[in-house]
């Protein structure tokens, strides 16, 4: 699979570099190497829009700058805010027209931030908005943080921690992601802790063998949605390629590697995936992981005939997992009354 579409931009995007590479291309451009911490800082602490903005840095290095390294700036689009929980969801657009979606959420550890990593999807998750419109393209780096950094300057409120659990597949657009948590996680930058820090996946089984080897100490979520193969693959066409004991062989790497548990994120939809058999499955598969399960009653999608299963089978489900010794929790259903669906933000308004 192709992991990465980065265009000729990308890879002179100064927002994309880290401080090493920033440093050698102030060197190279004739300017002493601290001036690369200045603006270093500029662009990932202060959070500028603009070079115009960087006071202490002289005049003619703004100008080189600004005509070799266009800044990337995300756009608000649109912004909703929930009236049930202060849930915010953004639709932020980009120089060549691209859309994506990002969402605020409030919670007694601090303020969390979903992104995407995508602009579209082509993983085609059957009960997902977000592979409605297919793959538009990749990511950069900066592009993903600038949906963080975006989220700040309108609200001015700090992000504590991070999700890459938004519109795409972070493992298809696996370096530029991994890049991304980089510069986010950079003590010279915001220095959001690894560990605050959670990337979800469909199962690009190789990418987590790959991830397991990059040195971070981030959250792996897998996207299971199923106990079976069968049924897996009634309503996630990667399953098509790789099986449920080929995913739980690379979590158990990722496990034995990293020391982080993985969590097994399980969409519970109506008479699809909610019976009693599959719970018991799905119990047998996590526990010899200690993986920790995410129930996460599915947002309806006008486009799907999928339902989300009720509170009340929602708590039977998570019992029958309790008493077999498996870590669970119920996802807080946040932004019930914005599009709160991943993807469906964006899609309406590409179909407006």
């Amino acid at each position: 699979m192709n992991s990465s579409i980065i265009s000729e931009k990308d890879t002179r995007d100064i927002k994309s570099m880290t401080l090493p590479e920033l440093t050698e291309a102030v060197k190279a451009m004739g300017f002493p190497a601290y001036r690369a911490g200045q603006i270093y800082q500029w662009l990932h602490v202060k959070l500028v829009r603009s070079y115009d903005e960087m006071t202490n840095v002289p005049a003619a290095m703004i100008r080189e700058l600004s005509e070799r390294y266009p800044l990337c700036t995300a756009e608000l689009k649109d912004r909703q805010v929930s009236k049930i929980d202060g849930t915010q969801k953004f639709l932020m657009g980009f120089a060549d027209g691209a859309l994506v979606e990002c969402v605020l959420m409030k919670y007694k550890f601090g303020n969390s931030v979903c992104v995407s990593s995508q602009v579209g999807c082509r993983m085609g998750c059957r009960f997902c908005a977000s592979t409605l419109d297919g793959l538009e393209r990749n990511l950069a780096p900066s592009e993903i943080l600038e949906q963080i950094y975006e989220i700040s300057r309108v609200t001015g409120e700090r992000v504590s921690h991070v999700v890459v659990m938004g519109t795409g597949e972070p493992f298809d657009n696996y370096e530029n992601v991994v890049r991304f948590i980089r510069i986010l996680t950079d003590e010279n930058g915001l220095h959001i802790s690894q560990r605050a820090v959670t990337v979800s996946t469909c199962g690009i089984v190789p990418r987590i063998y790959d991830f397991a080897g990059e040195g971070l100490s981030v959250t792996l979520a897998l996207s299971l949605h199923a106990p079976t193969d069968e049924k897996r693959r009634e309503i996630m066409p990667i399953a098509n390629r790789y099986s449920i004991a080929e995913l739980m062989e690379a979590c158990r790497y990722y496990y034995e590697k990293t020391g982080r548990q993985v969590t097994f994120e399980y969409s519970l939809i109506r008479g699809v995936n909610d019976q009693a058999a599959q719970a018991q499955a799905l119990a047998a598969l996590a526990k010899p992981l200690h993986a920790h399960i995410n129930l996460i009653p599915v947002n309806p999608v006008r486009e799907r005939d999928y339902q989300r299963t009720d509170e009340d089978g929602v708590r039977a489900f998570q019992k029958k997992l309790e008493k077999r010794g498996v870590n669970v929790s119920i996802r807080r259903v946040l932004g019930r009354d914005i599009d709160s669906a991943c993807g469906q933000l964006r899609h309406r308004h590409i179909s407006e």
